[in-house]
């Protein structure tokens, strides 16, 4: 999965861009509870599943 397609489903269920760190950007969901999205072309479907699941949102 691309990280465009991640952070466009991020945005759609709710979720905020909180910051940008270093290598990552930290995203916080509608609970409040926060996630890292690495800064990289492609990001590991399994990767995006446990992002989804720390967001509390259903997986992309």
């Amino acid at each position: 999965m691309t990280r465009r397609t991640l952070v466009r489903h991020l945005e759609q269920n709710g979720c905020r861009l909180l910051r940008e760190g270093g290598n990552h950007s930290i995203f916080v969901g509608r609970t409040g509870r926060t996630s890292t999205v690495p800064r990289h072309t492609d990001i590991n479907d399994d990767l995006a599943k446990k992002i989804c699941k720390d967001l509390d949102i259903p997986e992309p």
